[in-house]
């Protein structure tokens, strides 16, 4: 296959429908808006208005909150460590800490810390030093004969 004879599949790219230029276009005229009223003005804005009725996410009451200065956390999964340990990428036999699953691949990027959770099994014995982990991630960890540190209080739950 050369440069020349790249081609994008037939049907994906559709040409531009070029309103007003016309009866023969069969969007001529009126340009598909059809006769008078507000739809065929230009600038029309009424895409929450129910014509003076107080609209429905206005009479629906609100719920909840977003706190404005929660963590998120990166999360990574037992089965992933493991993986990556198989795969030679983490070396099980030093310590792993959040800049050693970044440097593997494993973590894209810290965020407010690194999360261990629980799923996916963990065979291998490991020492990981993360800032959150699920009380069943430790459990697991523990079980496999390594060791999970965490290295802040309020993150683990």
């Amino acid at each position: 296959m050369k440069l020349n004879e790249l081609r994008d599949n037939p049907g994906a790219t559709k040409r531009k429908k070029r309103v007003g230029r016309g009866p023969g276009s069969g969007v001529g005229k009126m340009g598909g808006r059809g006769i008078k009223g507000q739809k065929s003005r230009s600038g029309v804005a009424i895409k929450g208005y129910e014509g003076g009725q107080m609209p429905i996410y206005q009479r629906l009451p609100k719920r909840g909150f977003n706190k404005p200065n929660r963590k998120s956390f990166a999360v990574i999964n037992l089965g992933l460590i493991q993986k990556f340990v198989d795969a030679g990428k983490l070396d099980a036999g030093n310590a792993i800490d959040e800049d050693a699953l970044i440097a593997a691949g494993a973590v894209r990027r810290k965020l407010d810390g690194i999360r261990v959770l629980a799923k996916g099994d963990l065979s291998a014995k490991v020492n990981l030093t993360v800032t959150g982990a699920s009380k069943s991630a430790v459990e697991a960890v523990e079980k496999a004969g390594g060791s999970l540190t965490v290295t802040s209080a309020q993150a683990a739950e």
